[in-house]
């Protein structure tokens, strides 16, 4: 498609403007405006209250006092303890403020019921076939007690009948996805936490125009936070127009409210609840690259084919519906999946991924569809229960790998539970090996990852960066058995505060090519050292140390 084809008709979309406005709803935007107010404040008493500073000096102290016995005794997380004390030692009122404000569920206490009663009600809606789980059990102990939790946790079936394809570039997926959206018949569900205008966009959204004249049922939703960023506010009503479907999850007002602080940042595409896609990959050129923001852009996803399509299905119609009151589910989670073993069409007879408009795969990389062998496990993350799913599987990865645990993650911002998990696993002997991006997208969570090099080090944790660019996998592979491609990074973000998805897989036949990936990724990073470590700009040190006293505010 030319310039003249991608700025016709179908490219509706405009650029946002990033603005003030999503700074301020941030926690840190909100803690400086905070901050500010109270600087305001004290000059205040200091000028027009002197005769009563002791009194008002007294009372600060007793009430951080409290405060500090009350976090004390709290079920927050260690780490989030220490930097509520840290806050709250500094800014003692307004920080106190601030706590309780996060703590209140202001603005998000519908939406967290709405979602409770849609996971009640949907429960049921994918039955787990006992006869897998049996066998698994009789395969693997371990896997059927993970497979449990799994299905404690929400409703995340194990399936034995699912094909799995692995990506190991994000224009590899993206060529592999068009062709799928080509052969939608039934519906088309898209969740994606970037959504912006250019090739990659364009050529999809010219599909979804002609597949919605077909009669396929075409629904689109991106995180709120695009349109401050990549797309206006009235872009779900230019959809429509096409007669597409669409939402923005949470979309931005000017109220102050801690809902913004749950974004979605999940990437879904499920067709005709047979074929679904998840990774890192966000709609965006940058994520294929065709455009360069930071080097060269190292994502990966997977591709399922079968009836574990249908658990992204249906975590896609329970996001939908947070907002929605009548569904049918049956209606799209009831739908006749592939035959075992049937191979996925190609548009060349040999087999290789295309992509138009001078856009090429790494031809090396592209992937084949495996025949059906091994269990899959699609789950999500919700940071609005009690669960933590997406930091227990990854702990669980960890604490039962014998041999080793490969890990890409875009960010390394942890709590103290996870990185003792990660160290344990080193001191037991299991080759932890982490590979980190070289050029980062943002300073402060750079730095940050940086604060943890040498603990992590000392325990024998091997750490690389990707000299090229950026890595925005996120991937764990243990043993030449167990592997998750997904959203979840390694940060309190993704493991606290968005909603995220991942596809867990073992014994699947993908895994020993994800493994095969990891080392030739490995072949174009650094090492990092004691030395490295000590090389750094001190600026970065610096950055790093102070913001790990605010990490899980970031």
């Amino acid at each position: 498609m030319d310039t003249n084809e991608q700025s016709s008709g179908l490219r509706l979309l405009k650029k946002g403007q990033k603005g003030i406005m999503h700074a301020l709803f941030s926690r840190v935007g909100i803690m400086l405006v905070l901050l500010v107010l109270q600087a305001l404040m004290l000059f205040s008493l200091f000028r027009w209250f002197q005769q009563f500073l002791p009194h008002v000096l007294g009372g600060t102290v007793l009430f951080m006092v409290i405060m500090v016995l009350y976090l004390i005794n709290s079920t927050l997380d260690p780490t989030a303890k220490i930097t509520w004390l840290i806050v709250i030692m500094l800014v003692p009122v307004f920080g106190a403020l601030l706590f309780w404000y996060t703590q209140s569920e202001t603005g998000h206490r519908a939406e967290k019921k709405r979602l409770e009663d849609i996971l009640a009600a949907t429960k049921d809606k994918l039955p787990q076939d006992e006869k897998v789980l049996q066998t698994l059990e009789q395969q693997d102990p371990g896997e059927a007690a993970l497979a449990r939790y799994f299905r404690r946790s929400g409703c995340f079936p194990v399936y034995a009948n699912t094909q799995t394809t692995f990506f190991p570039l994000g224009e590899d997926k993206f060529a592999e996805m068009l062709r799928q959206l080509e052969q939608a018949k039934k519906y088309i569900f898209i969740e994606y936490f970037i959504v912006d205008e250019g090739l990659m966009w364009g050529r999809i959204l010219e599909i979804l125009a002609k597949k919605v004249k077909e009669g396929v049922e075409v629904r689109v939703m991106y995180d709120g936070t695009c349109e401050f960023s990549t797309l206006p506010h009235d872009y779900p009503k230019k959809l429509q127009a096409l007669g597409i479907q669409c939402k923005a999850f949470s979309p931005m007002s000017p109220f102050l409210s801690t809902h913004y602080n749950y974004r979605d940042h999940r990437k879904i595409l499920v067709i005709d609840g047979h074929t679904a896609f998840t990774g890192g990959v966000n709609l965006a050129d940058e994520y294929i690259n065709h455009i360069v923001k930071f080097g060269h852009w190292k994502d990966t996803a997977v591709m399922l084919k079968g009836e574990a399509a249908k658990s992204f299905a249906l975590m896609f119609l329970q996001m939908w519906n947070i907002t929605e009151r009548h569904e049918e589910y049956d209606k799209y989670l009831n739908v006749e999946t592939l035959a075992a073993g049937k191979k996925t069409s190609r548009n060349r007879s040999d087999g290789k991924a295309t992509l138009t408009s001078g856009q090429k795969a790494n031809e090396e990389t592209v992937p084949t569809t495996r025949q059906l062998d091994g269990y899959v496990i699609p789950y999500g993350d919700c940071p609005l229960d009690a669960d933590k799913v997406g930091e227990r599987v990854y702990m669980d990865i960890l604490n039962r790998a014998t041999r080793y645990v490969h890990i890409m993650s875009p960010y390394l911002i942890l709590d103290g539970e996870m990185e003792t998990t990660l160290k344990f696993a080193a001191e037991r002997g299991v080759d932890v090996r982490l590979i980190l991006p070289g050029i980062p997208d943002k300073t402060a969570p750079y730095s940050l990852a940086k604060t943890h090099y040498k603990s992590l080090l000392a325990s024998g944790v091997k750490i690389y960066e990707y000299t090229p660019g950026f890595v925005h996998a996120k991937l764990f592979v243990s043993d030449d058995c167990r592997a998750v491609v997904g959203t979840i990074n390694l940060d309190y973000r993704s493991l606290y505060h968005h909603f995220e998805c991942a596809t867990y897989m073992y014994q699947t036949s993908c895994i020993p090519e994800i493994e095969a990936d990891f080392h030739k990724t490995l072949e174009k990073c650094r090492v990092v050292t004691n030395e490295t470590i000590r090389q750094e700009k001190r600026s970065l040190k610096i950055e790093g140390a102070l913001l790990k006293a605010i990490s899980p505010l970031l």
